[in-house]
């Protein structure tokens, strides 16, 4: 990693000024990759509870699914060494919403065998129920079963 070398270099010549600069990007970086994972995991979620809600059934793959999916959320989500999150949960609740619209488009292809367009599914859900039902699992410290 170039910026390990950059910021050795900065410390050994005593510029530690242009060091806690580099120290405040690589925290930046580190959070925007925590940022992104999560909102992978999100839209994984979410596309399995609308394809959950639409189809009014699940599958034990689906449920395995949700279960990767929240459990990844937590994981990315909770700093080890220091104790407490990367994204509060005003944060993370904009991270779900900003999953939801590729989480609808992808779910489109999968639901009812692919049959109906994104505009049709939409109208067939409740996005503020999916929102706030992947947030709950997401955020709530109780163990989701991955058969549930």
């Amino acid at each position: 990693m170039e910026e390990l070398h950059e910021l050795r270099t900065y410390i050994e010549q005593g510029h530690y000024d242009d060091a806690l600069n580099l120290i405040g990007e690589m925290e930046e970086m580190s959070k925007d990759d925590k940022i992104n994972r999560i909102l992978r995991y999100f839209l994984i979620l979410q596309m399995h509870l609308i394809k959950q809600q639409a189809e009014n059934r699940t599958t034990r793959s689906w449920n395995q699914s949700i279960y990767n999916a929240v459990e990844g959320i937590r994981l990315t989500n909770k700093r080890r060494k220091s104790g407490g999150y990367y994204l509060n949960e005003t944060e993370l609740e904009q991270a779900c919403r900003d999953a939801y619209d590729r989480a609808l488009k992808n779910a489109a292809f999968e639901v009812f065998e692919g049959m109906i367009s994104e505009s049709e599914l939409a109208a067939k859900i409740q996005k503020d129920r999916i929102i706030q039902q992947a947030l709950k699992m997401a955020v709530k410290d109780e163990e989701i079963l991955p058969y549930e």
